[in-house]
């Protein structure tokens, strides 16, 4: 088996760990060597087929199907499982699946019937939420128990190992193309970098189809022998009975993870004191998002990080960073990457572990990379004396007010340190004396009384005027995605 492969990974670490847990999602338990045996039987079933398409949730089928289709070496396609009928097939389509791991019934849906016939010919499922109806020519999960395991992965280094699909927060998704060197590239980095270690248990709760649960959830656990404990949909009082049941070392996520568990009524009925790292990032993590973490959460490190689809972990805070910076920036340069900024303040990445294009598209390709191999990131930053990198927002979420170019997120980030505020979002919207203002849209935390009056005084003694929010509204929960990040399209077009 070639060295430089996820199969090889993962044999590697079946040696390495072969009693210790590497899996555990309600009543199954596996090691890494039953892990192993299990991934090369999903690969038999996966044997020949170039790309693999998988659209379940958080669960252990996922990691074994999803390493077997690799095992096999073929292409991984992961899918959001939000994605309507259409918007699956869709991409199933444009990435010429010829095999589809998916789940039956979730959150009340049953997505496999809904493909219809345009599901691939070949189709194994996956239970998720009990007994299902037969399907003609579906393969059940259980098919793969009687399968040889005696497989040896054709993968490459430089194969591409997987496609990931752009959330669409900004139109239609993109296939960034990544080989089997980068994924563990990247994956390696974030282990480091956070000190993951055979003695973690990590919940994963970031999406397996996303590249924070695949490549910075699944690869680095297995790089490093963590217990990878997959959490199907984020529901705060089933992680916290994780984490006082299965002892949760590590809990990465959006930021809107922990505000939700720091508001939580029964957090104080749960002992989460196993808990040592948490890794989050985005546009605005606010400072006191980032103390409370540490004091009534009880995490030792809190890390940020940054990067996307095209470029996963391009920057990272690391371990003895004081909690300033940590909570002021996204760390400094890994995994190879170069960081630089552009015009307008543009964050630019170059090193190994850019993608390697998006899929069928070389017009979107050369307009995100040049031709000296910047990745253009659309992402406005700022970087300190030492290269640790802040990033400020998204070039296309500045507006214009007054003649001054405004960021939403600094205004989010004052936002955070008023009292009673849980989370923001700041949008420009048209306005006849200003030609733009700033309308925040604002989610208090349970029980908080806060008035207008109390937001405008608050901005006022800590912004420039410029910057002011103009309109407030007070709303129960913000559009995201399933990723976490706030839907700010949702939000511009209810504004016409």
């Amino acid at each position: 088996m070639t060295e430089g492969t996820i199969p090889a990974a993962l044999e590697r670490a079946a040696e390495r760990f072969a009693a210790r847990e590497a899996l555990v999602d309600g009543e199954v338990r596996l090691t890494y060597a039953e892990l192993a045996r299990r991934v090369r039987q999903a690969a038999r079933f996966f044997e020949g087929h170039e790309r693999v398409g998988i659209c379940s949730p958080n669960t252990w089928h996922w990691v074994v199907a999803g390493l077997g289709a690799l095992y096999a070496g073929a292409t991984l396609i992961p899918v959001n499982t939000r994605f309507t009928a259409r918007e699956t097939i869709d991409v199933l389509e444009r990435a010429k699946v010829s095999a589809l791991a998916i789940t039956g019934t979730f959150l009340g849906t049953d997505r496999l019937a809904e493909l219809g016939s345009s599901r691939p010919g070949t189709v194994l499922r996956i239970p998720v939420e009990g007994a299902e109806v037969p399907f003609d020519g579906v393969s059940e999960w259980d098919a793969l128990t009687g399968l040889d395991s005696d497989f040896v992965s054709p993968a490459k280094p430089d194969d591409v190992s997987d496609i990931l699909f752009t959330s669409g927060t900004t139109g239609r998704s993109k296939g960034a193309m990544s080989s089997h060197r980068q994924a563990l590239s990247v994956a390696e980095a974030w282990g480091e970098c956070g000190g993951l270690t055979e003695e973690d248990r990590y919940l994963v709760i970031n999406p397996f189809f996303h590249s924070f649960g695949y490549k910075a959830g699944i690869l680095a656990a297995i790089l490093r022998g963590a217990t990878i404990l997959p959490q199907r949909t984020f529901e705060v009082r089933e992680t916290l009975h994780l984490v006082e049941a299965e002892r949760i070392t590590v809990l990465p996520g959006a930021p809107t993870i922990y505000q939700v568990l720091l508001d939580a009524p029964e957090r104080g009925n749960h002992d989460l004191s196993s808990l040592r790292l948490a890794v989050t990032g985005a546009a605005t993590v606010p400072v006191a998002l980032v103390e409370r973490m540490r004091t009534e959460l009880g995490f030792d490190t809190v890390l940020t990080a940054y990067g996307l689809t095209e470029a996963v972990v391009a920057t990272m805070s690391r371990p003895e960073d004081d909690a300033n910076l940590v909570a002021h920036f996204s760390g400094r340069a890994t995994a190879g990457f170069e960081v630089k900024l552009g015009e307008y303040g543009e964050v630019l990445l170059r090193g190994p572990n850019v993608m390697l294009g998006y899929l069928d598209d070389p017009d979107a390709t050369a307009e995100a990379i040049d031709t000296e191999g910047w990745l253009h990131t659309g992402d406005v930053g700022v970087l300190n004396e030492r290269g640790y990198l802040r990033i400020v927002d998204r070039i296309k979420d500045m507006y214009v007010c007054k003649g001054f170019n405004v960021y939403p997120a600094e205004i989010e980030q004052a936002l955070g340190w008023l009292d009673g505020v849980a989370e923001s979002a700041v949008i420009g919207v048209p306005d006849a004396v200003y030609g733009e203002a700033g309308k925040a849209y604002i989610r208090l935390r349970p029980g908080a009384e806060v008035s207008t009056a109390d937001v405008l005084a608050h901005c006022k003694a800590n912004l420039a005027n410029y910057k002011l929010p103009r309109y407030i509204e007070f709303v129960a929960e913000l559009p995201r995605n399933l990723s976490g990040k706030v839907l700010k399209r949702v939000l511009r077009e209810e504004n016409g």
